[in-house]
């Protein structure tokens, strides 16, 4: 049964998320002059909305990003698809979703100090 989802528990898995994508978007760096290489992806932002969408609790164990491989480019004469420009494309906007999580959590973490130390 899902457990209650917090903002933290959102952000934390958005940050994971970001992470896998760093790692798949490496690999398909490191291998685009491979044959036959299909480049990958990591699908977690869908699965995101889906849970948001459903209202009520969110299990935290659906939002595991995955990754697949898109297969909505173009193959180069050697069967791989990978593009270096897309790549480094993703790679900043994975960067900037990264940090923007990474900023939220710590606003979110500063306020429950503030209200902490707060005394009425």
């Amino acid at each position: 049964m899902p457990q209650p989802t917090s903002i933290v528990d959102l952000l934390r898995a958005g940050i994971q998320a970001e992470g896998a994508r760093q790692k798949t978007i490496a690999s398909n760096i490191a291998n685009i002059e491979t044959p036959g290489y299909r480049r990958q992806d990591v699908q977690f932002e869908r699965l995101l909305a889906e849970a948001l969408e459903s209202g009520g609790d969110i299990d935290l164990e659906a939002l595991d990003p995955t990754v697949h491989e898109p297969r909505n480019t173009p193959l180069k004469a050697n069967g791989n698809d990978v593009a270096m420009e897309t790549e480094i494309g993703n790679l900043v906007k994975n960067s900037l979703r990264h940090t923007a999580f990474v900023r939220l959590l710590r606003k979110k973490f500063s306020q429950m100090e503030a209200a902490l130390n707060t005394r009425g």
